[in-house]
This record gives C-alpha cells, structure tokens and sequence, in this order.
C-alpha cells in the first residue's frame, strides 16, 4: 500500500477492482430501485391527481427528493464511469493512476448540482440550501438511500389508502343506494321517518368521504409504530367503519318494517281478538257487579270501567296506515298497540277477579256448609235438632238475597263448631259430647 494522501492509504489495484465491483453493484441495485419507483403505479396517480392537505404537502417534497435522486444518480453513474475509464488505461495502473483512483472512490469527488426549488424542498445532507454539494461516493449511496426510503414511503403510504379504501366505499355506497330504493319502496323517506334522515346523512358522509381520501390519502394513513420500513402501517378506517355500521343499523331498522308489512293483517287480526276479549271481559265484569250488589250486602264492589276507546280509535289507525302502505309508520304503532292490548286484557281478567270475588265467597261457605251436612248425615247425627236448626240459619243467610256474607260467615262457623262437638266421642269416666251414633254405625 502506497504513502496516504488527502482520501487515506492510496489503494492497490486489488483494493481497487473490489471497490469498483461493489460500485457496480450498488449501481444496478439504485438503477433498479429508482426505475421501479418510477413505474409506481402509486408515484403515477399521485403525479395525475388534484392533491390537498397533508398530501400535497408531502408529494411536492417527495418530487423534489425524486429529482433529486436522479441527480445524485447521474454524477454517481458518471464518477463510477470515470473511475472504470482510469482504472483501463493499463493492465497494471500506476502510482498516479492508483493516487486518482482512490481520491475518485473515496474522497469527496463528487460534485451535484440542482435547481433551488430541488434542494429547498428536498434538504441536502448539510441542511443547507446550497446549489451544488460535494460527496464521497459512500456518502452519495447513503444520501441516496434515504431519500429514496422517505419517497417510497410516501408513494406506498398514498398507494395502499387509494387501494384499499375508494373501493370499499363505493361498495358501502352500492349497497346504501340499494337500502335508499327498498326504503323509499316501504315509506322511510327523510323528514318522515328518522332513518330515512340516517340515510341521508350517510350518504353526504360517504361522499365527503370519498372525495378527501382521493384528494389527501395520506390523512387516512396511521404509520405503523417502531416500523422503519417504507410503507410501514394501515389505512385509517375509523370514518368508513362508523358509516358502515350507522348502515347496517338502517338496514335492521327497515328488515323491521318489512316484516311489518309482510305479518301486519295477521297482527291486526290479533289485536282486534285480543281488544274485543277484553271487552267481553268487562262486560262480563259489569253484569257480575250489578249481580253482587243484588245478591251480596255490605260488600264493598269495585267499579268497572269502561272499554278503551282510545286503544280502538288506535287500532282504527293503525288499519288505515295499513290501507295506505305506511309501513314506517304502522311498525311502531303495532308494537305499542300489542303491549297496551296484552295489558287491558290482563286489567279486565282482573276487574272481573275483584268483582265476583264475595260471589266467590258465598260459593265457598255454601260448599263448606254442605260438606259438613254429608259428614254428620255419614255419622248419623243429620237429625240432631241443634244441628238441624244451626243448618237451617246457614242456609239461609248464604240463600238469601241480599246476602250478609260476614254474618253468614259466623253461622257457617257455629254450624261447624256444634257438627265438631258432637263428632268428637266421650272419654269414659269424663264429661263432655260423646257420639250419639247407634251400634254398629
């Protein structure tokens, strides 16, 4: 090895012809990486397409770096060509040549010039905005590298939001211009029914949407965290998600009314059913009080009240939305209607419930009585005349109308009580009711 000079130890011709191999190399690969880049499908629409925002912004500079690798490119491609002409000159190169061969490859021989717009948007290595920068080859490689991985980044960023998201919007549209028609088709038509303003609001999102992720993807790009590849992170599609589940939504919404539309007759007839049952209920109930009152005295009747009129005059709403195909507006009516229905049906059961309850009553001491009556006439004592008369008073009363249940409540009692003396059998030797049966009995 040579005495050093300005670029180190001059080189030796082996150290030389590797160093030109790695170039080489190194040159096909950047000739190959900026050609790719160029025939971006990416790097093409962003160079065809109306940019805003963050977008622009960031195109503007990665043009720039593009220029500007070319640049580097060119007076890297042209000190490798000069470098190799020297390095011909001689089968075996001589001091000189060695001494330029190894200020060429490792010095700061490479002058690049660019425009101020290149470099103002594109920052050199020295951070300055210089017209022309001088680089080793080494260095060139590496300011290469980088502004090729920033650009890159950027087109592949830019690509991969165009690519994933216009489409699945215009699918989301699709399907909610296929949910605007079948809405329209049943009646859910914006200020009418709320979601038919949930469509409408949709759609004007959708197609905001769409026109900002077209004009700045890069607003829609959420970089992957500790990623230092190029195009490293995913599509942000937080907004697209929300639509398509506020869609999705609708399109339960009006499933419902379909329904609706297809069962509305079925469900009407049941309502009626269940209305005119409760009807029949409380007619029933306001014949059995006028009953009570005739046959039952100082008992304290509930009223009855009426039929629900307005529940009829609702149903007779319902029938005419039906008539007039509002299914959006039949849906939430039924509901209620079937909740209300169910209810006056179980309040008329239970009117009917409080109305004959002292009828109730009576029916129970008239079975009590007579129970007791079979009991004693089984144990042959039916003739016992305090039986007899305490039997006669009863019945009486519980026959009688109007009927005094607590007083016919304590002669049934009395009855029991004298039939429960004369059932129990003396004790020898002690007082008391023994059972007057005769033998055998």
């Amino acid at each position: 090895m040579g005495a050093a000079g300005p670029s180190g130890p001059v080189m030796d011709r082996d150290e030389v012809d590797r160093a030109l191999a790695r170039l080489g190399a190194e040159h096909e690969a950047i000739e190959t990486s900026l050609l790719a880049l160029q025939d971006h499908a990416g790097r093409r629409l962003l160079e065809g397409a109306e940019l805003t925002g963050t977008t622009k912004e960031r195109w503007q500079a990665a043009e720039a770096s593009i220029s500007l690798l070319w640049a580097y490119f060119d007076a890297y491609a042209d000190a490798l060509r000069s470098a190799r002409e020297i390095r011909s000159r001689r089968r075996w190169s001589n001091r000189d040549d060695l001494a330029e061969l190894t200020e060429l490859l490792r010095g700061e021989s490479v002058t690049v010039a660019g425009s101020a717009s290149a470099t103002a948007a594109a920052p050199t290595m020295a951070g300055t905005g210089k017209l022309s920068e001088r680089f080793t080859l080494a260095e060139l490689v590496d300011r290469m590298n980088e502004l090729y991985a920033q650009s890159l980044d950027m087109v592949v960023a830019a690509d991969a939001v165009w690519s994933a998201l216009p489409a699945r919007i215009d699918l989301l549209a699709a399907e909610l211009q296929r949910t605007r028609q079948l809405a329209h088709s049943v009646g859910v038509r914006p200020g009418e029914h709320p979601s038919g303003d949930d469509l409408e609001r949709i759609t004007r999102t959708l197609t905001s949407l769409r026109e900002q992720v077209v004009s700045d993807p890069l607003a829609f790009w959420l970089p992957a965290h500790g990623s230092s590849a190029p195009g490293g992170g995913r599509p942000d599609t937080t907004r697209y998600d929300r639509e398509a589940r506020a869609l999705e939504e609708v399109r339960r919404e009006i499933d419902a009314v379909l329904t609706v539309r297809q069962d509305a007759e079925a469900r009407l007839v049941k309502l009626r059913d269940v209305l005119s049952r409760a009807d029949r209920t409380l007619a029933e109930a306001r014949s059995a009080r006028g009953e009570v009152l005739a046959k039952i005295a100082a008992s304290e009747v509930p009223a009855v009240s009426g039929p629900p009129t307005q529940l009829q005059e609702q149903l007779a709403t319902a029938a005419e939305y039906r008539r007039h195909a509002q299914w959006h507006r039949l849906s939430p009516l039924l509901e209620s209607l079937e909740e209300k229905a169910e209810y006056e049906l179980l309040r008329a059961r239970e009117s009917l419930s409080a109305v004959t309850a002292p009828l109730a009553v009576r029916a129970e001491l008239r079975g009590r009585l007579d129970a007791y009556k079979a009991k004693v006439a089984r144990h042959g004592l039916a003739e016992d005349p305090l039986l007899v008369e305490r039997y006669d008073a009863a019945r009486r009363m519980l026959w009688s109308a109007p009927c005094d249940l607590r007083v016919a409540e304590q002669a049934v009692l009395r009855y029991q009580h004298a039939a429960a003396e004369l059932l129990v059998p003396r004790v020898p030797g002690h007082g008391g009711p023994q059972d007057r049966r005769g033998p055998g009995a």
